[in-house]
């Protein structure tokens, strides 16, 4: 069964199948949230949280639609809500790539990292970059999101989802290529050159 007929499962008053849902995305919620979250050590009450919220709006999922976005949002939006209530990180309040979107960037193969290379420095280096660029990031090199589900998880243009992963990439690499200045990074990046 796909995850939307398992909503309407749930909308139709089968309280059980939504542990189904449950057993589907609770990995990947945990996943997203900690990368997303990061620091918090409190992801899997974050992620509870989420699951209930999930649970008592599930009337509101439009069952037409794809699931997994909408159970994204949700999870977006709680964490966005613990992020200003702690106040420990910024939220950008004037979004010039919402307000002004640009056309989706094509990739140049000079400009391309392979995907492990990638993967390593987005791990190593993912707390520095702002949530607006993120986010993004996680959503589509780990939960593998493609640009339209991103864009309905964030409520941004689809062509805002591109512009941010691109620049996201670019800061990710200056960020990544700078010289080492803590311990961390220096063995990630170790790490990563003995795998290869």
């Amino acid at each position: 069964m796909t995850d939307e007929d398992i909503a309407k499962k749930v909308q139709s008053g089968d309280i059980e199948a939504f542990g189904q849902l449950v057993e589907r995305y609770e990995a990947k919620m945990q996943r997203y949230i900690k990368r997303f979250l990061y620091s918090y050590e409190d992801a899997q009450d974050t992620v509870q949280d989420v699951f209930i919220k999930a649970y008592t709006n599930i009337q509101n999922f439009n069952a037409t639609r794809k699931f997994s976005p909408w159970l994204y949002r949700i999870a977006h939006n709680t964490s966005i809500n613990l992020i200003k209530k702690r106040g420990k990180e910024a939220l950008p309040f004037f979004d010039p790539d919402t307000l002004f979107p640009h056309p989706v960037a094509k990739q140049k193969t000079d400009d391309a990292w392979n995907e492990q290379e990638l993967r390593a420095a987005i791990d190593s280096c993912l707390d520095k970059l702002k949530p607006n660029y993120r986010e993004p990031l996680i959503l589509y090199y780990f939960e593998d999101m493609d640009y339209k589900s991103i864009s309905d998880v964030l409520h941004i243009p689809t062509s805002t989802v591109g512009v941010r992963i691109n620049r996201a990439k670019k800061k990710l690499r200056e960020i990544y290529n700078k010289p080492f200045t803590n311990a961390s990074l220096r063995e990630a990046r170790y790490e990563r050159r003995s795998n290869l």
